[in-house]
C-alpha cells in the first residue's frame, strides 16, 4: 500500500508571535517551528497502515528551505523518502495555490492514499487536502476519525456534528484529511533519526503565480477595550432593559 503524506511546517504553538514591520505576515526569522498538529496524525495513520499492510510512504512538504526539517522528522519516525517543494513564498499563498504546489509535485507519484491533516495550525483554511483531491482527481472524505483498508476496500469514519459518526466506503486511490487525535503519536528514536539522513528527498522548485488566491491586508494583534454602560429607572425597567441590552448588544442571551 503506498501513502503520500502532506505535510506543512508551522510556528510553534509556544512561541510569542510577532507581527512585521510591513503588518502583512509575522517576524519568522527567529521563530522556532514544528511539524502541524494534524499532519503528524495523518503522518500516524500512514505509519500504521503500512505497518498492517506493508508498502512505502512518501512525505511531501512546501515551504522554504528551512521546511526540510519536518520531511527529516517524518522520515525519522518511518517514511520511506521525501518531496520538497521549494518556495519562500508558500507561507503566505492560499489554499488553491498551495495544492496546486503540491498536487504538480505528486501528480506522477503511483499510490493508494494522500493523507492530509485536516486543518494547518497557522491559516486553518481546512480547504488544501479538498483542492488537493480535485487537482488530483481522487474521491476524498474530510474530518476522518479511523481508516480501515481489507482486500483493495477502503472504510473511513467521518466525525460529524453534535457527536454523530459516518462510515463511507471509498475507490482507491482517495485522499482523506485527517481529524487530530485519532490516535497516538509515535516519536523519532535515535535508530530513526540516524537513518534519516540516508533516505532520499526530492527537490522540486515552483514558480508562484502573481496571486496568492488572498491578498493580506493587515496582522495586528487583537485590541482589548471595554466600556460601561449604566442603566437607569426604576428596578423592574432596569431589569427589561438590561435584558435587552445582553439579548440585542452584547449577544450573551
Amino acid at each position: 500500500m503506498n501513502i503520500i503524506v502532506c505535510i506543512k511546517q508551522v510556528i510553534t504553538r509556544e512561541w510569542l508571535v510577532r507581527v512585521d514591520e510591513a503588518q502583512t505576515w509575522i517576524r519568522d526569522q527567529d521563530a522556532s517551528f514544528e511539524m502541524n498538529e494534524p499532519d503528524a496524525y495523518a503522518l500516524e495513520a500512514a505509519l500504521r497502515l503500512k505497518e498492517q499492510h506493508g508498502g512505502e510512504i512518501i512525505v511531501c512538504s512546501a515551504g522554504p528551505v528551512r521546511a526540510r526539517q519536518v520531511i527529516l522528522e517524518a522520515l525519522a519516525r518511518g517514511a520511506d523518502r521525501g518531496i520538497h517543494v521549494v518556495s519562500d513564498d508558500i507561507p503566505k499563498a492560499g489554499a488553491e495555490v498551495v495544492a496546486e504546489a503540491l498536487a504538480n509535485a505528486i501528480c506522477e507519484e503511483p499510490c493508494d492514499l494522500v493523507l492530509t491533516g485536516l486543518q494547518s495550525n497557522d491559516q486553518g483554511f481546512a480547504q488544501t487536502g479538498v483542492i488537493l483531491a480535485t487537482r488530483l482527481g481522487m474521491p476524498h472524505a474530510t474530518i476522518i476519525m479511523d481508516v480501515q483498508f481489507d482486500e483493495g476496500k477502503l472504510r473511513v469514519k467521518r466525525e460529524l456534528e453534535g457527536g454523530l459518526f459516518q462510515w463511507v466506503a471509498l475507490p482507491v486511490p482517495a485522499l482523506l484529511t485527517i481529524q487530530s487525535g485519532i490516535n497516538q503519536l509515535r516519536y523519532a528514536t535515535l535508530k530513526g533519526i540516524v537513518a534519516a539522513k540516508k533516505k532520499p528527498i526530492r527537490t522540486v522548485d515552483t514558480e508562484m503565480p502573481d496571486i496568492f488566491g488572498h491578498e493580506i491586508v493587515k496582522i495586528y494583534t487583537p485590541e482589548k477595550s471595554k466600556q460601561t454602560h449604566f442603566v437607569d429607572g426604576t428596578p423592574a425597567s432596569a431589569a427589561v432593559e438590561l435584558i435587552r441590552l445582553l439579548r440585542q448588544d452584547a449577544r450573551v442571551l
